[in-house]
């Protein structure tokens, strides 16, 4: 039986996260839930689970959850940026899923590994933001790193097959967006609804949107590199719009190890759960019995520049990922208000990127990813009502 503390529960990777532990209560108990301000919807969580703690974003909204909640609720309600590190550094938790979108997850992470925690980590952005740190803790406290996006997933179960030094290269797969087949010279006119009308997954906006600017598969770049240790001259994105194939391993004698399966996020959520266990039925598996062709195509890196402006940025280390993360973010709250094209969301970062200073004495701490995080935020905002 494991333990679960699952941040995000109201996102869509904690409410699958809660599909598997409902789908196998005999392996998995959860003992805490964080979520934002969906109360409603986190009240219905916590009725059926019964955590011994919740997280809320903030203090009014304890009482109104207390009130949705059944009498007899036991479990203690908690709130701010204390309380979510509290839920992920819960005594009780043996797996901590990483949930949250975006770098409000990146003290709730750091405090589960610094507490010796498993981290199932689908918020790509902590690890992006502050991996160096992040990774360090985890290894000193003997913490578990198990990725929970898809491509990370799958990289990570290929390389059970093989040694580190017999690793050639990682191939990471992406659909190619909602803009995949549209002509470069049309992206100034990009909505919003298209940008948001992915072809494959069902995800929150941002992620989304993410997703059409190819931002996304440049923070998993990033990701793959302080996750496994290859270069990032050795990590490649290739064009996959199915999404049966979520990544690859390339080993040094030419074999390929290909991880595929239909597009849901249960495998991976149940494997990050379980690891190194699999829970057998958690996903229905590819259907070999119907005919099926797999596309791939090389990244357009001139439609697409946002994957070689990660290279930039993890390249540099230090802050320079947390300021690629934070600009963008702000970037794409901008496109989605009307106050920003999304043709020049990643023009926007690689400018604020390009005049960020990376400290150079090493030693990453919580306070100076955050204090980048601030500064990229502003600037990028400045450069934003410059445009307008």
């Amino acid at each position: 039986m494991k333990n679960l503390s699952i941040l995000g529960s109201t996102g869509s990777i904690g409410r699958a996260a809660l599909d598997v532990a409902s789908a196998f209560p005999d392996r998995f108990r959860v003992v805490a839930l964080a979520a934002g301000r969906s109360i409603e919807r986190l009240a219905g969580q916590v009725a059926r689970h019964e955590p011994l703690l919740v997280s809320v974003e903030r203090e009014e909204d304890v009482s109104s959850l207390r009130a949705l909640l059944p009498a007899g609720f036991a479990g203690r309600i908690v709130c701010g940026p204390a309380g979510l590190e509290e839920a992920a550094s819960l005594p009780e938790a043996d797996v901590v899923v990483a949930g949250l979108v975006g770098a409000v997850g990146l003290r709730s992470a750091h405090a589960a590994v610094l507490a010796g925690k498993r981290l199932a980590l689908a918020n790509k952005e902590a690890l992006v933001v502050a991996g160096e740190m992040i990774v360090a803790a985890a290894r000193k406290s003997g913490a578990e790193i198990v990725p929970v996006d898809s491509e990370h997933s799958a990289i990570h179960q290929a390389l059970r097959c093989g040694r580190r030094e017999e690793v050639e290269r990682l191939v990471l797969t992406g659909s190619g967006g909602p803009l995949r087949e549209r002509e470069l010279a049309s992206f100034g006119s990009v909505t919003v609804e298209e940008a948001l009308a992915h072809p494959t997954w069902d995800m929150g906006p941002v992620v989304t949107i993410n997703s059409a600017t190819l931002v996304n598969k440049g923070l998993e770049v990033i990701e793959a590199h302080l996750l496994f240790g290859i270069p990032f001259d050795r990590i490649e994105v290739v064009v996959h719009p199915t999404s049966v194939v979520h990544s690859m391993v390339e080993f040094v004698d030419g074999s390929t190890l290909v991880q595929a399966s239909p597009p849901t996020m249960l495998i991976p959520i149940a494997l990050g759960l379980a690891w190194p266990d699999r829970v057998p039925g958690a996903a229905p598996a590819v259907d070999w019995t119907r005919a099926e062709t797999w596309e791939f195509a090389p990244l357009d890196d001139e439609a697409f520049p946002a994957v070689a402006l990660a290279r930039e940025a993890g390249a540099r280390g230090g802050t320079a990922p947390a300021v690629y993360n934070a600009a963008n973010e702000v970037c794409v709250e901008a496109f989605r208000s009307g106050r920003l094209r999304f043709v020049d969301i990643v023009p926007t970062v690689g400018a604020v990127l390009a005049t960020h200073d990376v400290p150079s004495d090493g030693g990453l701490t919580v306070e100076d990813v955050l204090g980048a995080d601030a500064w990229a935020r502003a600037a990028a905002s400045d450069r934003i009502e410059g445009l307008a």
